[in-house]
């Protein structure tokens, strides 16, 4: 059967394609894998094709954005990409928030906190910005105390108190879940825990606080924050139908910015 295109309906295939849009965003595994493939889904009918790219660390993706290689990123909090700016002069902005996800302290060992041993090994990320979230964490638990203007990057050498004689082992963020083997207990994103089978509702021995200032964000390079694939980027991930994927699938573990 042939096809009659008028020259109207083809001037609509013209418009149409050139409506269409297609960008790379880069994700961790877990969480921000899974929710990213939820808004492909409902950017997909706004015209906007979305290839999830997952990276297993976090230094990849704000280099490979910076580099062209992606539009996009979502994998990060705030204080991470601001520290990352400042180190590596990535020229990165934020577009939008998207979930939280409180860190938690898992042990293979352990049921409770409290019955850490003294000179416990304690596993946290060698980042400084998530490995300065671990440590706080342990501070507000009342593990270890920090030096005053640290902010939130303090690592190992701004310790001053450590009553217990917390043994501290730096691994990479990804690797902090095979390390429950090897430690007494270990700070770990929520992403990597999902990824790894691990609950955080039942198989934390403690959670960070939820007025936590680490929410994520969406990422473009400087001077794409006004692209209409940006907007529409943004307004797919903070729609009802991802909002109500995100609070049946983590059922608390997740929680959504808006």
């Amino acid at each position: 059967m042939l096809r009659l295109i008028t020259l109207t309906s083809a001037l609509a295939l013209s418009t149409a394609a050139a409506l269409a849009q297609n960008i790379a965003v880069g994700v961790s595994p877990g969480e921000h894998a899974e929710i990213m493939e939820e808004v492909a889904k409902v950017a997909e009918p706004m015209g906007l094709t979305i290839e999830v790219v997952e990276f297993s660390d976090y230094v990849i993706p704000n280099t490979a954005l910076a580099d062209g290689d992606i539009q996009a990123n979502s994998f990060q909090h705030r204080p991470y990409l601001e520290n990352q700016i400042k180190d590596r002069g990535f020229d990165l902005v934020e577009i939008g928030t998207t979930i939280t996800t409180p860190m938690g302290v898992y042990s293979d060992k352990l049921e409770n906190i409290a019955d850490l041993p003294e000179g416990a090994r304690i596993g946290i990320p060698n980042d400084p910005t998530n490995g300065g979230r671990a440590l706080l964490i342990l501070q507000d638990l009342g593990l270890i105390a920090l030096a005053e203007g640290t902010g939130l990057v303090p690592t190992p050498l701004d310790i001053t108190e450590n009553p217990k004689n917390l043994e501290f082992l730096e691994l990479d963020a990804a690797q902090l879940p095979r390390s429950l083997a090897d430690t007494d207990a270990s700070v770990i994103n929520t992403n990597y825990a999902l990824a790894a089978g691990l609950d955080p509702n039942t198989d934390t021995i403690a959670m960070e606080k939820a007025d936590s200032p680490y929410v994520n964000i969406i990422v473009v390079r400087k001077g794409d924050e006004n692209q209409d694939w940006a907007r529409k980027l943004v307004e797919a991930y903070r729609s009802p139908a991802v909002k109500a994927f995100i609070e049946e699938k983590y059922d608390g573990s997740v929680l959504t910015s808006w």
